[in-house]
């Protein structure tokens, strides 16, 4: 579906995508910038600017490889500019809000690929794979994965606690603790920190030379890794609401969510460490191209 043999790129060029891209943006404001306030306002969806910067960082590894994506004019990209306008329109009117964001950002990679063909997605996929944590999490999606979280969050939190002598008593995913009522699983079901946690490990994975079967192994236990950094995180959390202030406990909340991305990556490190001296190999000869 070529209509062109490939070329070296002119100013002219990156005048014309730059166009064809605020043109875009321009007639998808709404999708977008639908995205961009769930963003700022919803604290489990803080991912969405989490993603770019992790695209951003990838595209930076494999900075070396821009120089094979060429001015290549296809058909393919009018096609799926197309049918992201229809799956954001028909996103729109049906109420489907993953359809209606998703057709939004596949028209604008549709954009690029009318000028440089299927290149960019066959050399530097991971950059654009990521790109699908841009979208909100569906509210639907979300509550079915909240809620066996919050379970489990106030469940392994009061065993622990009662382990090292703590009194609490559970009242649903509520802790009752010294008299104060702690909702450990409506505030601090782990959410942010797994979807936070994968963006980080698959930066991690794909941004250095791992075999795939080691990218495969770290991103699966991901989410078990942020379940279990965020109970840690839980048990003095709730003994500070039980014991201190309201604002003593939400600062230091706030403070271990950072300590405990870092860490999960160190977990991450002794599972590589593991498998090193399993003998099990970890790394490809080559940069990753995947």
């Amino acid at each position: 579906m070529k209509l062109r043999p490939r070329r070296a790129w002119h100013l002219r060029d990156f005048i014309l995508l730059t166009a064809l891209m605020a043109v875009g943006i321009w007639f998808l404001r709404q999708p977008l910038g639908d995205i961009i306030s769930i963003g700022l306002h919803d604290e489990e969806q803080s991912h969405i600017f989490l993603a770019p910067l992790v695209a951003i960082y990838l595209l930076w590894l494999r900075r070396t490889r821009m120089r094979y994506v060429m001015v290549q004019p296809s058909l393919v990209g009018p096609l799926v500019v197309v049918l992201g306008w229809l799956l954001s329109w028909w996103g729109f009117h049906s109420g489907t809000q993953i359809a209606w964001h998703g057709g939004a950002v596949a028209v604008l990679l549709g954009i690029l690929l009318s000028l440089t063909g299927l290149t960019p997605l066959q050399i530097m996929g991971p950059v654009f794979a990521v790109l699908v944590f841009v979208l909100p999490i569906p509210g639907e999606i979300r509550h079915r994965i909240a809620y066996p979280m919050q379970e489990l969050a106030t469940t392994v939190t009061h065993s622990m606690l009662e382990l090292i002598g703590v009194v609490a008593v559970r009242s649903g995913n509520v802790l009752i603790i010294n008299g104060e009522q702690v909702a450990v699983g409506e505030a601090c079901n782990g959410m942010r920190m797994v979807f936070a946690l994968g963006l980080v490990v698959y930066a991690f994975a794909f941004g250095s030379p791992f075999k795939p079967s080691t990218r495969i192994i770290l991103l699966g236990l991901s989410p078990f890794i942020a379940i279990l950094c965020n109970v840690i995180r839980l048990v003095p959390t709730s003994m500070i609401f039980g014991y201190g202030t309201v604002d003593a406990a939400e600062r230091f909340h706030d403070l271990a969510g950072w300590i405990m991305l870092g860490l999960a990556l160190l977990i991450l490190m002794g599972v590589l460490r593991l498998n090193r001296w399993l003998e099990f190999p970890v790394t490809s000869l080559r940069l990753a191209s995947q």
